[in-house]
């Protein structure tokens, strides 16, 4: 493999995985198919050879999506994980669940027939604003209640407030 590597998981923590290979055609998918599996209007799937992918904490569900095509997630928190072809080389990685996001970026794009019309708008959209900016009760109030898994891993499962 390349001799990186990269983290991540669930947001609740069950799951934690680490690739062992840089990610290679990195896209963003418009596709409706992932459109529903992540609900959101595109995915961002980084894929590496099977081999590069393991599964350090936990285990993946799968929904199969089609035919031949089929997601994996986490069973506790609902998070998206994967996309992958059983008999293919490659999984996907969804590169939102990277410890770090900004190691894979974008290189490409597919399922344009399906992108949603504003899209290429969004870099016009105002989005200098910090997450409950104009409301310090409300954030106050989520962070000291938060039970998303920290972007590293704790290697202590479950979380004690879980126990």
């Amino acid at each position: 493999m390349d001799d990186v590597e990269f983290t991540g998981g669930c947001q609740c923590g069950a799951i934690r995985y680490v690739l062992s290979q840089r990610p290679s055609n990195v896209h963003v998918c418009h596709c409706r198919m992932c459109q529903k599996a992540v609900g959101g209007p595109f995915a961002v799937i980084c894929p590496v050879l099977k081999p590069a992918f393991r599964l350090t904490r936990g285990n993946l569900s799968f929904f199969m999506s089609s035919g031949v095509g089929r997601r994996g997630f986490c069973s506790a928190c609902g998070t998206p994980l994967t996309f992958d072809y059983p008999d293919g080389d490659d999984i996907g990685v969804l590169v939102g669940t990277l410890d770090d996001p900004n190691q894979a970026p974008p290189e490409n794009q597919y399922g344009n027939e399906s992108r949603v019309s504003w899209y290429p708008s969004l870099t016009n959209v105002p989005g200098d604003h910090p997450t409950y900016a104009d409301d310090p009760e409300m954030r106050l109030r989520i962070s000291s209640t938060n039970r998303q898994h920290p972007d590293h891993d704790t290697y202590i499962w479950p979380p004690a407030e879980c126990r």
